[in-house]
């Protein structure tokens, strides 16, 4: 019997040589001949089997209704993102609220008055009088419905207040009284605050009496005109002649001094006693000399200080002329008013008022108020207290005109 052969291929016996050469022309045939397309489709199964499953990324649509979900979260990229700049949000437009304007209250005809003025004596602010004690005296005026003070500086030829023009004409500063040096800058000041004027009244203007401290002095220097001023009775008054040069310079530097200390001063007011005295002894008409001396005074003083008014509290112009040598309708003054204390002529002088600044009156003609407070065609009312007691009379001036 034959021996048995072994099964296989035979590959055992094919030369290495020759399977070299077959694999190469393999290699060879798929790169040239465009097997290459088929292995590159190949590659993304190779990928994907590779590389983890991503969930494919959602059309716009979806990315509006869901997040994409993945298996594993990639690392993010790090971005800056602006921060958005915050906007404020839109106000309502607002319309600027306006003050309630408030009704104006009603004047009464006292309330009208361009002037409703109370005299104060020089003396009132004597034995030292302090601030508070003035600026709540002027309070207290202008409570009462008083808008004006109308206050002696001047008087029987001294001034109420330090004088330097005094002091090197006559060697005395000041009258004698014992007054504060500030007192009128006090009193002009609260008097502003309040809304109120302040008028500085040159009381006795041109005459002294045997009181004055300047009398002896006057005397000696003839600076008197010969004879008594009897105008009013029981005193005795001297008139200082200002138709000397020395007398006229004296108080014209009075006067510039006085609105240079106290330029805010609102007016200056002299009265009746600027004015010679009818019976004086001799027949001689000093009318024209006291017009120039009075008209240079008022042109030095408007010159320093143009803002303070220059007035007169004085008789009618008839009256001023005939009896005292005042024709003040030629002097330039800026307002006068009509002195009415006369009760038995009141009704006459009233009708020279109207025509000019206002009437003046004492404390004991108040029941004359209502009369004066009811003619629309009296523009000021001045009041001045003979019992020597101001807030009581401007008192009794509030409770009369409450009403009016």
């Amino acid at each position: 019997m034959s021996p048995k052969k072994a099964s296989g291929c035979g590959c055992s016996s094919v030369p290495i040589s020759l399977i070299i050469v077959i694999l190469g022309g393999g290699y060879w045939w798929f790169i040239h001949l465009g097997n290459l397309k088929n292995i590159n489709k190949l590659l993304p199964n190779i990928q994907q089997i590779a590389t983890p499953r991503m969930t494919p990324a959602p059309s716009k649509s979806e990315k509006e209704a869901k997040l994409p979900q993945t298996q594993t979260v990639p690392t993010p990229i790090s971005t800056t993102i602006p921060t958005p700049t915050p906007k404020t949000a839109p106000q309502p437009s607002l319309s600027p609220v306006k003050p309630q304007k408030l009704p104006p209250l009603s004047q009464t005809l006292w309330d009208k008055k361009v002037i409703r003025g109370i005299y104060l004596s020089r003396y009132q602010i004597t034995n030292n009088a302090d601030e508070e004690t003035i600026r709540s005296r002027v309070r207290y005026y202008h409570a009462q419905g008083i808008n004006t003070i109308i206050h002696g500086v001047w008087g029987n030829g001294c001034t109420m207040y330090n004088s330097v023009v005094m002091q090197q004409t006559l060697g005395y500063r000041s009258c004698p009284n014992q007054f504060q040096d500030r007192w009128l800058d006090w009193l002009i000041d609260e008097a502003h605050k309040q809304g109120m004027q302040v008028h500085a009244y040159f009381e006795k203007g041109i005459k002294i009496d045997k009181n004055s401290p300047i009398f002896d002095l006057a005397i000696s220097k003839k600076w008197i005109v010969p004879g008594v001023d009897k105008t009013y009775a029981g005193i005795d008054q001297y008139v200082l002649d200002v138709e000397s040069p020395e007398v006229a310079n004296f108080f014209k530097k009075i006067l510039v001094e006085f609105v240079q200390k106290y330029p805010t001063i609102d007016a200056v007011q002299w009265d009746d006693y600027l004015g010679y005295y009818a019976e004086l002894p001799g027949k001689v008409d000093r009318t024209t000399h006291l017009t120039n001396f009075v008209q240079q005074m008022i042109a030095d003083m408007k010159k320093t200080n143009h803002n303070v008014s220059f007035d007169l509290c004085h008789h009618n112009p008839y009256w001023a002329k005939r009896y005292f040598a005042a024709d003040w309708l030629s002097w330039n003054v800026d307002r006068v008013f009509i002195q009415a204390y006369n009760d038995a002529n009141f009704k006459q002088e009233l009708n020279y008022a109207e025509s000019y600044a206002g009437v003046a009156i004492t404390d004991n003609q108040l029941d004359h108020l209502k009369e004066l407070v009811d003619n629309t065609k009296i523009k000021s009312v001045l009041v001045f207290p003979l019992t020597g007691k101001p807030e009581e009379t401007a008192a009794t001036i509030k409770n009369l005109t409450k009403n009016e």
